[in-house]
């Protein structure tokens, strides 16, 4: 296997992301080629495409042996669900697969042609081993059913931000960051409502606790529009 692609993007920590890709369809992310992959021809047909799949290196993993068991967050971490049932990042080869949505090819003057994809869920720097469309006729099936997921209540948080603070994000960034804390990227085992967590995003801090199914940003530092 080789690395012909990376990803980069707002999520430069594991903490804050998105745990499924395509429920921030707002945070967009570029594709860089390697070297050796930069040609236009490779894309070719491309564009005839909305949605794409990346499979992808869980690179920021520390190196530890796989247990055939593991704690989703989404059940609070106290029920161990077999791996394979799972899209947990500790596997026995720690393979992600994504889709996207393509959002963009863009011809560029010193990286070659590259992918604004959106609702990626990768870290900044992930290296992608393969691109594939996405296919409606075969990849889609709506009567799919969800496993244990379809038992769970998927809700959001509301999110408060004081204006002055939300100011010192980009604007570009506001809508796909507040989205972000929608999803609740605290672990679901620590629902506590003192505790103060922060992540990293687009190179800035971004502190906030919850209470009472509401979430407070209390500080955004680092960063900001210039």
């Amino acid at each position: 296997m080789v690395t012909i692609a990376t990803i980069h993007n707002d999520f430069t920590g594991k903490f804050g992301i998105p745990r499924q890709s395509g429920l921030v369809p707002g945070a967009r992310s570029v594709i860089v080629f390697e070297k050796p992959f930069r040609n236009r021809d490779a894309l070719r047909g491309l564009e005839g495409y909305s949605h794409l799949w990346l499979i992808w290196l869980f690179h920021g993993n520390p190196e530890r042996a796989w247990e055939p068991t593991v704690r989703p967050p989404k059940l609070g971490g106290n029920r161990r669900m077999g791996v394979f049932a799972t899209r947990s990042p500790c596997r026995p080869n720690p393979v992600g697969l994504s889709c996207v949505e393509l959002l963009e090819i863009r011809e560029t003057k010193d990286q070659g042609t590259v992918l604004v994809v959106g609702g990626a869920d990768l870290m900044d720097g992930t290296p992608i081993l393969d691109i594939k469309p996405y296919l409606p006729y075969t990849d889609s099936h709506p009567e799919a059913r969800g496993g244990f997921t379809e038992d769970l209540q998927l809700k959001k948080l509301k999110v408060e931000c004081p204006p002055d603070i939300l100011e010192r994000v980009p604007e570009e960034k506001r809508e796909a960051l507040l989205a972000c804390l929608e999803e609740d990227p605290r672990p679901g085992y620590k629902p506590d409502g003192t505790r103060v967590y922060g992540f990293a995003y687009g190179g800035q801090e971004v502190r906030f606790m919850v209470k009472e199914g509401v979430l407070t940003v209390l500080e955004i530092e680092g960063g900001g529009e210039t």
